[in-house]
């Protein structure tokens, strides 16, 4: 799989050995962050991954900040990226397979490297489910293209989330 992966100074450490990780599984990794230990505009690096995937130069892509927020904040502008913090493993999973997200976004400050890398691994291996959230994805590209979207009919009133499903 060829991934891009993103950081600000804040995302160095974890970014450089998740590199080694995921070049170690045989993927293609391409470094859209900085190295520099100095403030960097987290805007220009999640940028820099969403247009990597959005262009199918990349399969998926991999943010990095102090928080997460800001740099999937910043991948989330591009268009066709699903950008998602994945703040437990059954939300990286979920995010793939509810949501079809093609970015996957940490924050070093807030996460240890052992889950940044079990949940990117989660990631990455996690299929999307297609079905009814098809057309959850379809409204979102919608709404990308200023299109008007509408409520679809219910399938099933008692549909609820259950944790970890």
């Amino acid at each position: 799989m060829r991934i891009a992966i993103g950081n600000d100074r804040n995302g160095i450490q974890y970014k450089l050995k998740l590199m080694e990780h995921l070049e170690a599984q045989g993927h293609q990794v391409f470094d859209c962050g900085t190295n520099e230990n100095f403030p960097a505009d987290y805007p220009i690096y999640g940028e820099r991954v969403g247009r990597l995937v959005a262009d199918g130069t990349c399969d998926r892509g991999i943010v990095i900040c102090a928080t997460g927020i800001g740099i999937c904040s910043a991948a989330n502008k591009v268009k066709g990226i699903r950008a998602g913090l994945a703040y437990t493993d059954d939300v990286a999973r979920l995010m793939r397979a509810h949501n079809d997200a093609n970015v996957i976004a940490f924050g070093q400050d807030f996460m240890t490297y052992e889950d940044v890398q079990k949940r990117t691994d989660i990631f990455l291996i996690t299929k999307f489910g297609g079905g009814y959230h098809q057309t959850r994805i379809q409204q979102i590209s919608d709404i990308e293209e200023g299109k008007p979207i509408t409520q679809t009919p219910m399938m099933n009133t008692d549909n609820k989330h259950v944790r970890g499903q």
